[in-house]
């Protein structure tokens, strides 16, 4: 439908797809594995972050895995066009990139903890590509909800820089912003949860990991 004539260049926000006021879809209200809300509001004493790690089939599902975990859902963010569709998405021409919003209790994870997950999950190093995916919106990015979660996230690129560069990679290409400046999208309900059991457990998983552990205990700690 889209040529993807972007797929090595973001889009200025005069070239995006205009998008659209609301989302053509409802999400389902319950999540597939965690029997949880999609949706927010979220309960009182829970956090939210938001991470690009590359297809976030695969990426999602890395997450739902980790223990203090509360719900998970997959959309787009970091872009210009509002309520994207996926196929205007693997245009190029939205400036999105596939992420995963990780709501989570921070009395059982910490954000730092979900950092190395997201550290680890995927090689931050691809720029516009993650292993055979190649495009814009597979680009490694966090947006941030807090001056302490910028400040964690800072921490830990760096020092995951530093082994990096120990074992041979390169530069780090991670998108770092605020949230509040680049809105998340929910995905269309046949993405969410895509890799569960009752869904496509041997389902396409395009992420994998550098090997290279990431140091824990580098950021600030949590008050």
């Amino acid at each position: 439908m889209f040529p993807n004539r972007h797929r090595n260049r973001l889009p200025t926000a005069e070239e995006a797809l205009p998008g659209r006021a609301a989302p053509g879809f409802s999400l389902p209200d319950r999540h597939t594995v965690l029997d949880t809300p999609l949706a927010g509001p979220y309960p009182q004493g829970l956090e939210v972050a938001d991470f690009a790690l590359g297809c976030f089939w695969g990426a999602e599902r890395n997450f739902w895995q980790t223990p203090g975990v509360w719900t998970t859902l997959v959309g787009y963010q970091g872009g210009h066009t509002p309520n994207p569709t996926y196929e205007e998405v693997c245009s190029g021409l939205t400036g999105h990139t596939e992420a995963v919003r990780v709501v989570f209790d921070p009395a059982k994870r910490s954000y730092e903890s979900l950092l190395k997950v997201f550290w680890e999950s995927h090689d931050p190093t691809q720029g516009f590509r993650q292993g055979n995916d190649v495009g814009t919106q597979y680009r490694s990015a966090i947006y941030t909800h807090s001056p302490e979660q910028r400040a964690a996230a800072e921490a830990s690129r760096n020092a995951y820089q530093s082994v990096l560069t120990e074992a041979g990679y390169g530069a780090i290409t991670t998108e770092l912003r605020p949230a509040e400046e680049r809105p998340f999208y929910p995905a269309e309900p046949y993405h969410q949860q895509y890799l569960s059991e009752s869904k496509n457990p041997n389902g396409y998983c395009g992420i994998g990991g550098t090997g290279v552990s990431c140091p824990v205990g580098v950021a600030p700690a949590q008050e």
